[in-house]
């Protein structure tokens, strides 16, 4: 198979970023592998760099959000892999720099069905992890740039130590077959403009029996999240000392993150009914989603805030419909939350699992302990019939999974 690459590149007011991204492809590959770089709606000089880009390097594609809005990374990766003229895709942020074996130690690991992801090397911005090593050789382009020596040689010798060593995590940057991401339905819109989308993806991955591989020698430089979370002259809020010495900086984050956050993790909890779980490396787990319906008495809008995202139906004692109406009056949503609402007086429940309990006696550990763990639990139960979890009254009428290979959102591109 052709071994050309299609780097995926959005790019929002953040054009030192993405400059340090793209010289670092043309460093290693001055005629090779095709860069797309999409701007989404900048307000800065961003997209008249990326324009000029396109005109002396015929193998960079341009594209722009044209709307003054933003559509986020969730819409412009599926755009890039439009537009990607390869067989070979690879995602990568405008805030990573690879290094000089990255595609190659990418590659060698790289087949049908399989998503390669390469180990980030960042400063202290977010909790070490066994998938990546936290060291600070800058935090901005210019800070990185007076680095960058010491960074090649730490990436050297680290290159040696993990020769071929792979594990199975996935997150970005990852490399892939353009036909397996097509075939999965690419992101979910649900998870536009931002927040969870890759979250998302790797799970519908795993379903769809992808295999994960990080290539534990592939190396790339994260400035870590300068497209969005932290923006560019980054502000630390607090330093956290960690067990072994070093320092993790907690950095401000936007408001524009700040404001997606809460949105896009209630809307995950509607779609998955769980949290985001993975294990030490990041592999995903995913448990079984199960058709759920809460059947709650004593209800109150307080525990509906807390409840509603997480089962299909919610009946309730709400006989004048005056808690929905408060709800739906400040909820927003990509899903049809009027649908879920219904008075256990005059409907009967008929979902595969039904929950049944008192609300004014639900607690934060019922909710951390049950509510949150409730599609584990059902993954460890063989047979239908009706169960006792302390206040909770769980009835199983079947134990059918919902296909969620398909994202519930198509992205329109």
């Amino acid at each position: 198979m052709n071994q050309e690459i299609t780097f995926i590149i959005p790019v929002r007011n953040n054009q030192k970023y993405a400059l340090q991204a793209y010289r670092s492809i043309r460093m290693y590959h001055p005629e090779e592998h095709y860069i797309v770089l999409l701007d989404d709606a900048s307000t800065d000089n961003t997209w008249e760099w990326i324009q000029q880009t396109e005109k002396w390097d015929e193998k960079v594609i341009a594209y722009r959000n044209e709307t003054k809005d933003r559509v986020g990374h969730t819409v412009l990766y599926d755009k890039g892999v439009e537009l990607a003229p390869t067989e070979i895709i690879s995602i990568l942020h405008s805030d990573m720099i690879i290094t000089e074996n990255y595609v190659h130690n990418i590659l060698k690991h790289l087949k049908p069905r399989v998503v390669v992801s390469a180990t980030r090397v960042e400063p202290p911005l977010h909790p070490p992890g066994p998938e990546k090593f936290v060291k600070n050789f800058g935090m901005e382009p210019d800070e990185f740039i007076a680095k960058q020596e010491e960074f090649f040689q730490f990436v050297e010798d680290r290159e040696k130590e993990y020769k071929e060593v792979t594990s199975e995590g996935i997150f970005a940057p990852w490399t892939m077959y353009k036909e397996g991401f097509i075939a999965i339905g690419g992101h979910d819109l649900l998870f536009a403009p931002m927040e969870l989308e890759d979250s998302d993806i790797f799970n519908r991955m795993l379903l769809a029996g992808y295999q994960f591989i990080q290539s534990r020698d592939a190396f790339v430089y994260h400035m870590t999240c300068r497209g969005s979370r932290f923006k560019d002259g980054i502000e630390i809020e607090k330093e956290i000392p960690l067990p072994d010495g070093t320092i993790w900086y907690k950095p401000k984050d936007s408001q524009e993150y700040l404001d997606l956050r809460t949105n896009k993790f209630r809307e995950w909890w509607r779609k998955w009914h769980t949290d985001v779980l993975h294990d030490t490396n990041m592999k995903p787990i995913v448990p079984g989603r199960y058709e759920t319906a809460f059947v709650i008495k004593n209800a109150t809008i307080g525990k509906v805030i807390v409840l509603e995202p997480w089962c299909d139906t919610l009946y309730s004692d709400d006989e004048m419909c005056v808690i929905e109406a408060a709800y739906l009056e400040d909820e927003k949503s990509m899903f049809n939350l009027k649908e879920k609402f219904k008075h256990y007086k005059y409907n009967a429940p008929k979902e595969d699992i039904v929950v049944e309990f008192d609300a004014s006696k639900l607690g934060e550990s019922h909710y951390n302990n049950f509510i949150k763990q409730l599609p584990l639990v059902l993954d460890t139960i063989t047979e239908t019939g009706t169960y006792q979890f302390d206040i909770f009254t769980l009835t199983i009428n079947s134990l059918k999974k919902r296909d969620m290979i398909k994202p519930f959102f198509k992205n329109v591109f």
